[in-house]
């Protein structure tokens, strides 16, 4: 579909297989956000599309959102590109299957986590470290919570710790470990779960089970976006944080 994002329609045509991001970090920039949500969009207007298995190019997942375009000139525009992926997958009303091999950092553990399934493979890791470059999650705020309890998803954005694929099960992060190809496996899912129902009753009820989730991201996430752009990005450390990580070297706080 486009340089970033390729889909292969499966079972003909219900699964879409789609695969994103420039190896080996798949980082989601804003020109890889944008392309991502195009292709939720158009799966949306194909109505015989019932589940979408989403992947990272190679041997990751995705390293996360773009540090390079976290600086105040850019981040305005990033933060925008990648609220409006979010709300591509939400607003698709299909099912999504995310496979997860290697490391699914940041804005990559944000999408992946969207997912009504998520597969990963043994060597998956996964973390939401931007605590570490002294700014936070908006995203990870919101949607990590109904998927792993509310307290989990605040120990993962408040400490930016990894966690390995068996830590992940535990809180309910990761629904499958694959013992052989990730995507197979997440592929195989989809077909003996979604194909074999109307493409137009999955969409009613993903709309119906994820209205809360899709409330919550059409009117916290522009709120939380706020509280990033005008609080957050006004403070030294921020942008300290975002710089040091930039220039390989240690961040030194100021903690004003």
């Amino acid at each position: 579909m486009s340089e970033r994002v390729t889909v292969q329609p499966l079972e003909t045509g219900a699964i879409w297989r789609v695969t994103f991001g420039v190896p080996p970090g798949n980082i989601l920039d804003r020109a890889t956000a944008h392309e991502l949500a195009e292709t939720f969009h158009e799966a949306r207007k194909d109505p015989s599309v019932k589940a979408v298995c989403l992947e990272g190019a190679g041997e990751h997942f995705s390293y996360g959102a773009s540090i390079q375009e976290h600086l105040p000139d850019d981040v305005a525009l990033l933060l925008a590109s990648m609220q409006q992926l979010v709300a591509a997958i939400i607003d698709s009303h299909l099912v999504v299957v995310s496979a997860v091999r290697g490391r699914c950092l940041g804005g990559g553990l944000e999408i992946a986590a969207l997912g009504h399934r998520v597969v990963a493979a043994r060597d998956a890791t996964f973390a939401q470290p931007e605590i570490a470059l002294g700014v936070f999650a908006p995203i990870g705020s919101i949607v990590l919570a109904p998927r792993i309890g509310q307290a989990a998803a605040e120990d993962l954005c408040l400490t930016g710790r990894t966690i390995d694929v068996d830590e992940a099960g535990r809180l309910g992060l990761v629904d499958e470990v694959a013992t052989g190809d990730v995507m197979e496996a997440a592929v195989r899912w989809a077909t003996v779960h979604c194909t074999p129902r109307s493409a137009r009753s999955l969409r009613y009820a993903v709309q119906a089970v994820r209205a809360h989730l899709a409330a919550r991201v059409h009117t916290e996430l522009p709120d939380l976006t706020r509280l990033y752009l005008d609080g957050l990005m006004s403070t030294a450390d921020a942008v300290e944080g975002v710089q040091a990580f930039l220039e390989k070297r240690p961040p030194v706080w100021s903690n004003e």
